[in-house]
């Protein structure tokens, strides 16, 4: 099986807003799950893509115009001017009034809607969208603290590519607001996997099953305080595998709200990290276009732990059990641990009766038709492009623009460079190049630099050569002479960092010419010739004549060499 490829939505700006002190919904949990996935090195297998926010427009596609209205308009400052709408359309402290409310709603819903039609246009297999999972939001109303439906609006984006689209909930509340928005049709089925009696929102009884065309698409499956990995998984598994054998959906929506975790604000369940995590594993096993949100989760700690487990479920990483630092470390104390243990708590589910709800899910499931099909018709337009982003004329570049830039790697500009990569790219295979240049000199040089040296005896065929000449024509940038008669070189490396290395570069003898050599090493060997020209090149021939009367095996003086310089000087 080929590689899955997974998109990850994420838009920064969704952690900057807040529902008030003391209001159990944090966004803030969302900034840590990503902290948590990119330090875990996760972006690296997948596609990150900030969302294009939602627009109006596509809002309505399920909400009405006059709630979409209110949410645009309503702010801290004249919330006062609009009690009555605010009685109407929030319920309570549930939903406040809070700054930046319709842009938190338009991030949540942006996300989800990309995704559904990232999925539609196979340019993907898997798409992750935490910040959105908001389940309880209705038509006309916000709902336990969801304002704005993400998955109603992201299975309407299916629907357009899909004959059935099938919704899963794994949230300790009951996804009320999925279900009642789909709860006459026969192309999306409902499950639901929630605390049952006496609790928010005090729906999702097992005979609620759907009205009309849609009768036995909704599969509620109540359960009570308390259940633990082992019993869940018995009951999710045997569950989806009797619908996704006979719906067949098309396409996949699941909810991995985190409120059904052990020790959770809100929650009443004791489901561990990894058997939270084990739905998701099991519903990648049937190789369907996934869509994985957010939704519940109150003790954010445990939250962005095990959203960020679940991502690596995803990809088919293991992820150590350490957490890597990261910019909320100080949350995850004292332990600094990945996993989300159970606790001691009391399993109220008994056998006998998750196998009494489990029979009559599957006696209802029974009495649908197999796999209902949809009529041909033209594919509905998509409403992502009817309503363009208005463009701020005070920013050169808007954030949308910048996300849709591509810039090749080997066309990196230098204040694009600021992780080195242009350096890697260019030069990390290239091999040094030598710093050690030859050049041959002119006559005018030589006889200038021989005019100027001095010599003192070193053994019968060698002089070292001492002078003060800075510009004596050997190699390198620069040379100097040091005191003892070692050359100095001073080499430029390639990386225009100046090296020093002290050379002897003793001169020998050879007939006519005069050859300066240097001592070779490991890395490089040099060998400088100088060849004297015959036409201006009379002082050569006194120093041959002087050499001629000394032995072989005599080096001559220093007076001698004086000498003899002086004789040719007086010459020219």
């Amino acid at each position: 099986m080929s590689k899955e490829r997974v998109s990850y939505y994420y838009d920064s700006d969704v952690g900057n807003y807040t529902y008030g002190p003391g209001h159990p919904m944090k966004p803030q949990r969302m900034r840590m799950t990503h902290n948590l996935v990119v330090n875990y090195g996760l972006h690296k297998k997948m596609e990150i893509l900030r969302p294009t926010r939602a627009t109006k427009t596509q809002m309505t596609r399920f909400h009405s115009d006059e709630y979409i209205d209110f949410l645009q308009k309503v702010t801290t400052e004249n919330m006062d001017n609009l009690v009555s709408h605010q009685n109407r359309f929030l319920s309570g402290d549930d939903c406040p009034v809070f700054d930046g409310l319709y842009e938190f709603c338009s991030i949540s819903a942006g996300g989800s809607i990309a995704g559904a039609n990232k999925l539609n246009k196979g340019e993907s297999d898997v798409v992750i969208n935490w910040s959105g999972g908001l389940h309880h939001a209705k038509k006309t109303e916000a709902s336990g603290f969801c304002y704005v439906n993400d998955i109603v609006l992201a299975i309407l984006e299916l629907l357009r590519c899909h004959q059935r689209v099938l919704y899963i909930d794994i949230d300790c509340h009951h996804g009320d607001g999925v279900e009642e928005a789909f709860y006459t049709t026969d192309r999306v089925m409902s499950v639901s996997f929630h605390k049952y009696g006496e609790y928010f929102p005090g729906t999702g009884d097992i005979d609620d099953v759907g009205i009309g065309k849609g009768k036995n698409y909704a599969v509620n499956f109540p359960l009570r305080d308390g259940i633990d990995d082992e019993s869940y998984k018995v009951v999710f598994e045997s569950v989806l595998s009797h619908v996704m054998e006979w719906y067949r959906p098309g396409a996949v929506v699941m909810q991995c709200g985190t409120d059904s975790l052990a020790g959770d604000r809100l929650g009443c369940f004791n489901l561990s990290m990894k058997g939270h995590g084990h739905c998701v594993k099991f519903m990648k096993t049937f190789n369907v276009p996934l869509i994985f949100v957010g939704g519940g989760g109150y003790t954010i700690r445990n939250v962005s732990r095990t959203w960020a487990y679940e991502t690596g479920v995803i990809l088919n990483e293991e992820l150590d059990e350490n957490l890597p630092y990261n910019d909320y470390y100080e949350y995850f104390g004292p332990d600094y641990k990945l996993g989300v243990p159970s606790n001691n708590m009391e399993n109220l589910n008994t056998r006998e009766y998750l196998e009494n709800i489990r029979s009559k899910v599957i006696d209802n499931l029974r009495q649908i038709p197999f796999a209902p099909s949809v009529q041909m018709q033209e594919v509905p337009r998509d409403f992502s492009s009817d309503e363009e982003e208005e463009e701020d004329p005070d920013v050169r570049v808007s954030t949308q623009q910048y996300d849709a830039r591509v810039v090749p790697d080997t066309e990196l500009s230098d204040s694009d460079d600021d992780d080195h990569r242009r350096d890697e790219t260019n030069f990390k295979d290239q091999a040094p190049r030598s710093s050690r240049r030859t050049r041959k000199t002119s006559s005018r040089e030589r006889n200038r630099s021989r005019s100027r040296k001095t010599a003192k005896p070193s053994n019968a065929n060698e002089y070292s050569v001492k002078s003060e000449h800075v510009g004596f024509p050997l190699t390198g940038s620069s040379a100097r002479f040091e005191n003892d008669g070692s050359f100095v070189e001073e080499e430029e490396e390639s990386s225009g960092k100046a090296v020093l290395s002290t050379d002897r570069h003793p001169i020998v003898r050879d007939g006519g010419a005069v050859k300066i050599k240097s001592e070779p090493d490991d890395e490089h060997k040099m060998d400088v010739d100088q060849e004297s020209e015959t036409e201006d090149d009379g002082d050569t021939q006194n120093v041959n004549e002087a050499s001629t009367n000394n032995s072989p095996n005599q080096t001559p003086t220093p007076m001698e060499v004086q000498e003899t310089e002086e004789q040719s000087t007086k010459k020219h």
